[in-house]
């Protein structure tokens, strides 16, 4: 894995990067249709080695059965700044999603969206740098105020920041803790909602991600053996 000639590395150029992008986001859109092929991304890291490992899974939107598979490895591309993990993640993240076979209709991050400080989390990045449709589903609830959703699956309530709705939680699974829904890019807020239930049939995280995760540290596991 490479990581791209002109991308940054401190602090400021990334900061500069985002506040070109972020009005580049687009917030409207419809969920995936039926027979879509949606990709799960993920990335697992040896701090130690500084090495991280991405994956990108490829699932059959009704079925949720696997279509493909690819994993990328190499050299962590930024430090860890907060509000910038994107620049960490994303070199690998596009060479995983580049070695598929087929070009997902919408890829989902285990990460935010524009429920990001700035607006422009790991799937709005994403999302503007490839032109690919994008949701995030974050497993916390990072910096943003929100109510507890009902106990019941599909209840969600608002991730609000500076008095914008930002993202939601929502309960994939009754009596289980929520998940936290943002636009990514090329979709609306209701449609990802509606987009992370149908990717949760039995568990609290989304079918792509829970495979995406355990195929990166499959793939870092090797790696550094």
């Amino acid at each position: 894995m490479s990581v791209p000639a002109d991308w940054p590395a401190e602090e400021a150029e990334a900061l500069a990067v985002q506040k070109r992008l972020r009005p580049l986001v687009s917030a409207t859109g419809p969920a995936p249709a039926a027979g879509s092929l949606v990709a799960g991304v993920d990335v697992a890291y040896d701090d130690e080695r500084d090495v991280v490992a991405a994956a990108a899974v490829l699932l059959d939107y009704g079925t949720l059965e696997v279509v493909d598979e690819s994993t990328a490895v190499g050299p962590v591309a930024f430090p860890y700044l907060p509000g910038l993990l994107a620049f960490r993640e994303l070199p690998a993240v596009l060479e995983a999603l580049a070695a598929l076979r087929h070009e997902p209709d919408l890829v989902v991050c285990d990460g935010y969206g524009l429920a990001h400080p700035r607006r422009l989390g790991l799937a709005s990045h994403l999302g503007v740098h490839t032109g690919l449709r994008t949701i995030g589903v974050a497993k916390t609830p990072f910096t943003f105020t929100h109510q507890t959703p009902g106990p019941e699956r599909g209840a969600w309530s608002t991730l609000m920041d500076a008095g914008e709705e930002v993202g939601r939680a929502v309960r994939t699974r009754q009596g289980v803790k929520p998940v936290f829904v943002s636009v990514g890019h090329r979709i609306g807020l209701a449609e990802a909602v509606e987009t992370t239930l149908a990717l949760t049939p039995s568990f609290r995280l989304p079918e792509t991600t829970r495979r995406a995760d355990s195929l990166c540290r499959r793939a870092l596991a090797a790696a550094v053996a």
